[in-house]
């Protein structure tokens, strides 16, 4: 009887281990991550080297007029989860007759403190004419434009749009990258064109089909839906030195 028990036991212990097993097995792991840490990030120039990089925030030609604290490469960074689901949006781009050009990635909490910094500096009004010409500089932050976080801040979101391998061009999505106002809202009809918002809706379908989903705001804007930091804002800058192994 004593036998009995102890294999009784024996068998009620390895049950619950397999239990426990497919327990862990069945979980979605959130990653959390120290600010400093690139560990978890790559470089889209190797991870997906079909895309096109313009980074906005390394050149003068965005919004503030310089380039942005924390850009010190014309490079992107994106988590590798994001990365991965990007990998797959350039191939059914190109399957498209497009390639993917990208704006702007993973963005570290000093260039959000960058921009939080220009707008409270209500008189430096050098590029309105060029992105946000009907508003006055004082209501960014009321309106939500500039905010003291930034979901790019977290490595799974990015800006970027549609580049026609058949003209060599950028296609007309009716507005440009980082204008402030409701043109850039993805739904905006307006006085668009039928290609316009044609070329809209393809960018969207293209990343939402591979897993990122938009913002309801910019047209240009998309984030990993599953994104593996969801509660952390890194702080590393943008460079190629940020991933590299050997560093």
């Amino acid at each position: 009887m004593v036998m009995v028990k102890k294999q009784f036991l024996k068998l009620a212990a390895l049950a619950l281990a397999v239990l426990m097993v497919l327990g862990a097995c069945g979980k979605t792991e959130t990653k959390s991550g120290s600010p400093e840490d690139a560990s978890g990030f790559v470089s889209l120039a190797e991870a997906v080297p079909d895309v096109i990089l313009e980074i906005r925030y390394y050149s003068t030609y965005n919004f503030v007029g310089d380039r942005i604290a924390g850009y010190e490469e014309p490079c992107a960074l994106l988590t590798r989860e994001a990365a991965e689901a990007l990998k797959g949006a350039a191939a059914d781009a190109m399957k498209q007759g497009y390639r993917l050009k990208i704006y702007d990635a993973y963005r570290p909490q000093t260039a959000v403190d960058n921009f939080v910094e220009w707008a409270e500096d209500v008189d430096d009004t050098r590029m309105k004419a060029y992105f946000y010409p009907e508003l006055d500089k004082s209501v960014l932050f009321d309106q939500g434009y500039i905010a003291a976080k930034s979901g790019h801040s977290r490595g799974s979101t990015l800006d970027l749009t549609l580049f026609d391998m058949d003209t060599g061009k950028e296609v007309d999505m009716g507005g440009t990258f980082d204008y402030f106002g409701e043109l850039s809202h993805p739904d905006y009809v307006g006085d668009l064109t039928e290609e316009q918002i044609a070329n809209r809706n393809t960018l969207r379908d293209i990343m939402v089909n591979n897993g990122f989903k938009p913002l309801a705001e910019e047209w240009w804007h998309f984030t990993l839906a599953d994104e593996p930091y969801p509660d952390t804002y890194f702080t590393f800058p943008v460079t190629s030195e940020s991933v590299t192994s050997d560093k």
